[in-house]
């Protein structure tokens, strides 16, 4: 009798897999995407292949400190438009299956199936990714999103896992809470503060207590996590980007106020153009700023009503700003839109 899956699908390595199919003679070595793909310049590593995270190279990390891990890696620059276009293509032979499709992102998406053999559908799923893209995936198969998408974890690189109510205690239990969807180091460490230091001991922990530490929205959610509670609804709404920014790196340390402010404003009218070409109002601004040598701080304000002017957004970030009073060099500034939920 078949029965409704969730089947939660991921890219392996999306970025770098992408560059090594454009060029095929990369295939076995250490592919590190970030910046312009100079490892001299301030940038950070988009994506590192398989080969590459054997020396320890990871999303994020200063593209400098790559190179010194793997000098013989091969580093690409970020080629946003063709991700698009090969995740887009993806997606497409994700809809020709018999499921609803929920995209997350370039490189993941939740699948809605009715089947009596979801580890069949999932390795059809792979077989045609991979013959009609050239990319591997991995499919995590739950009885809810948050069951599918830690299976997923378990599957990669290039498989297949099921996890759902029956097994979670015996896979999720003796793991740390880290390993939750939802629970950042963090929080880890303040549910250690607690005595709280697997899956199992936070699924057994009193709600009120829990409550009392975190507040009674995201206390409780934290032990629902650990009992393996998600939701199980799979839209097929199109993605929609919840918020438009742009940032930039420097090659040279920021000091001065004023050209500090000066880089802001021209960021914020970057993302109000792609505001206005997105059509929908922002609700909030945010400004973040990576200070010397490598320490980042977002803030943000919530506009008094959402909009698309330009002159607005760029008043609002300059605001932002004023609230930092850290006076050190600055190496990185971005501005972020944020839409309205739903908007």
């Amino acid at each position: 009798m078949p029965a409704d899956w969730i089947l939660h699908v991921d890219l392996d390595q999306f970025i770098a897999a992408v560059e090594v199919n454009r060029h095929p003679e990369l295939r076995g070595r250490p592919v590190v995407v970030g910046g312009r793909g100079d490892p001299t310049e301030r940038a950070v590593v988009a994506t590192a292949s398989y080969e590459a995270r054997e020396y320890g190279i990871q999303s994020g990390m200063p593209m400098k400190t790559a190179v010194r891990r793997c000098p013989q890696a091969v580093f690409l620059p970020v080629d946003k438009s063709t991700y698009e276009e090969v995740s887009a293509r993806v997606m497409a032979v994700l809809r020709k299956f018999p499921v609803i499709v929920e995209v997350l992102g370039w490189d993941e998406a939740f699948l809605g199936a009715r089947t009596d053999d979801p580890e069949a559908l999932a390795a059809g799923i792979r077989r045609a990714v991979a013959a009609e893209t050239g990319l591997s995936c991995s499919v995590g198969i739950g009885d809810n999103k948050l069951r599918a998408k830690l299976a997923t974890g378990f599957a990669k690189p290039g498989g297949v896992y099921r996890l759902t109510r029956e097994n979670w205690d015996e896979v999720m239990g003796h793991r740390p809470t880290e390993a939750l969807w939802g629970i950042g180091h963090k929080t880890a460490r303040k549910l250690a503060g607690l005595g709280l230091h697997t899956v199992a001991e936070l699924a057994a922990a009193d709600p009120a207590g829990l409550a009392a530490h975190f507040g009674p929205t995201l206390g409780p959610w934290y032990r629902i996590l650990a009992l393996g509670v998600g939701d199980r609804e799979v839209s097929a709404t199109p993605y929609v980007p919840r918020s438009r920014g742009h940032e930039t790196t420097f090659q040279r340390n920021l000091t001065d106020p004023a050209e500090i402010g000066r880089e802001v404003a021209a960021l914020a009218r970057k993302v109000a153009e792609d505001v206005a070409a997105e059509g929908r109002p922002a609700a909030r601004v945010a400004v973040k700023i990576r200070f010397a040598p490598f320490v980042t701080r977002t803030k943000s304000i919530t506009l008094p009503a959402p909009t698309s002017d330009s002159r607005e957004i760029e008043r609002a970030a300059l605001e932002v700003l004023t609230r930092y009073s850290d006076d050190r060099p600055v190496r990185l500034l971005g501005v972020r839109a944020e839409f309205e939920p739903g908007g």
